[in-house]
């Protein structure tokens, strides 16, 4: 592996940036890869678009924008809309059928998975459809291992939400392995 870019968006309050900073985390302490993070966001602090930069390479990492992501995640109609167009020809463009109606096709592989539906069917509580992303994200970059990201999901989240969170995270993870076949 070289390098992998991804770009992950949605709208404030998703949690598209903490998981931006979970996957980069787990990357350089776990995975000894190297790894950067940028995020960008509207000024509303919930509903504005959101948007969340990732590299994660073997080798040092010069700039850390992304222009054209292997792997783009839009969570909202809006940053589907807005970003569809940069995902790198061959990538792979991750969204939910909830949320985003794909309209045009982009040159990439297109994963529709129902993150939302699922969490909030087993789960009941929105508040971790990010960690579930982040789940099925890990099987379809085959960069980092599920049991890596456990550890930084075990120092960030508060020790009442972690066992809400793990699970978000194995229902992603079982969406993802569903859908790289």
């Amino acid at each position: 592996m070289k390098r992998c870019r991804l770009v992950l968006s949605g709208s404030g309050g998703q949690g598209v940036i903490t998981a931006a900073i979970i996957l980069a985390e787990t990357a350089v302490l776990h995975e000894n890869l190297h790894a950067v993070q940028s995020q960008a966001y509207g000024p509303e602090a919930r509903g504005g678009a959101t948007r969340s930069d990732v590299i994660i390479s073997s080798e040092p990492i010069n700039f850390p924008k992304v222009y054209q992501p292997n792997v783009l995640v839009c969570l909202t109609q809006q940053a589907y809309n807005k970003f569809f167009s940069i995902v790198r020809p061959g990538g792979m463009l991750i969204t939910d059928p909830r949320f985003v109606k794909v309209e045009s096709k982009a040159n990439a592989v297109q994963k529709e998975l129902p993150m939302f539906e699922t969490v909030m069917d087993k789960i009941g509580k929105p508040i971790v459809f990010n960690i579930c992303m982040l789940g099925a994200l890990i099987p379809l970059i085959e960069l980092i291992k599920a049991e890596s990201v456990r550890k930084v999901l075990k120092n960030r989240i508060p020790s009442g939400f972690l066992d809400l969170n793990y699970q978000a995270f194995d229902f992603g993870l079982a969406l993802g392995e569903a859908a790289r076949n």
